[in-house]
């Protein structure tokens, strides 16, 4: 077992975030740059220039070895001591800031539009190369009353690392930041109600990082789209979430309209939660 400390355990309920843990060796580290690059290749362009972002999203779904480091030991023995031993991966996605690029991330939380009761969600992010402070790593902040929903807006944040390019609305104090810069092959954790930012690549070399999020396989879905996940531990006993296959092979015909079906069934769970705690729901707040 590859677990957590019960100190470990009190530090991340009271902070949200633990950072660093040794992952990868140098074999793993170049095995999984290969199969960043083969999907490249497959593309014809990096990931993160494609006008369609879904091949940044679920590799898993599509790559048996993106999927092995979804489901290491290394990683899951540690989640289950945080969410329980019944898991479920929600998402996953490769986070590459390029070589001296004004990329970014503002203050978020990745929990704000995916739709789902209790809030309960541990995002693991892999360094698969240096995320330095200077190439723009992640900056958390502890919670100050316990972890809550603030409200965000989207499609505001020009040169977003996200999606979204979302932002919290609310006043923060970012004075408390921490900064948690990760080696290559390191990882981190953080929970989906953690705000967090990171800043532009100045570093000389390509900053790539790959995150993935577990949640319990208890919670809910609050919309009208139940997403498709995958079960990586446990049992789900609960049945609330469809079922996603794993793939065969590399770019499978089979997992690419199977990832096709679930980045579609993300995509509309998160235009549907957008609108629900944005700058009109926080205003009506007393």
């Amino acid at each position: 077992m590859t677990g957590l400390t019960p100190e470990q355990v009190q530090q991340f309920k009271r902070d949200g975030f633990l950072s660093p843990f040794p992952l990868l060796d140098e074999t793993e580290r170049q095995h999984a740059l290969a199969g960043l690059a083969r999907l490249e290749g497959h593309l014809g362009m990096p990931v993160n220039a494609t006008d369609d972002l879904k091949w940044r999203t679920m590799p898993y779904i599509t790559m048996p070895w993106a999927l092995k480091l979804a489901t290491d030991p290394r990683i899951l023995d540690k989640v289950e001591d945080l969410m329980g031993p019944d898991l479920l991966l929600y998402t996953g996605t490769f986070f590459i800031k390029e070589a001296g690029t004004e990329t970014w991330a503002d203050w978020h939380q990745d929990s704000a539009y995916h739709g789902y009761k209790p809030i309960e969600e541990v995002g693991a992010w892999i360094a698969l190369t240096d995320a330095t402070e200077e190439a723009g790593c992640m900056d958390v902040l502890p919670y100050e009353d316990g972890p809550r929903l603030m409200h965000h807006q989207a499609h505001i944040v020009e040169n977003s690392v996200n999606r979204a390019g979302q932002r919290i609305i609310e006043p923060l104090d970012d004075s408390k930041a921490v900064s948690m810069p990760l080696k290559a092959g390191e990882f981190s954790f953080h929970h989906g109600l953690c705000p967090h930012r990171s800043g532009p690549n100045r570093a000389g070399h390509r900053r790539i990082g790959l995150a993935f999020n577990y949640i319990p396989a208890y919670v809910k879905p609050t919309g009208s789209f139940a997403m498709s996940m995958m079960l990586v531990r446990g049992k789900d006993r609960w049945n609330h979430f469809g079922t996603v296959e794993r793939p065969v092979a590399e770019f499978d015909e089979k997992a690419i309209v199977e990832h096709e079906r679930v980045v579609g069934l993300y995509r509309e769970t998160y235009h549907e939660q957008e609108p629900l705690h944005g700058p009109r729901f926080a205003m009506e707040m007393p």
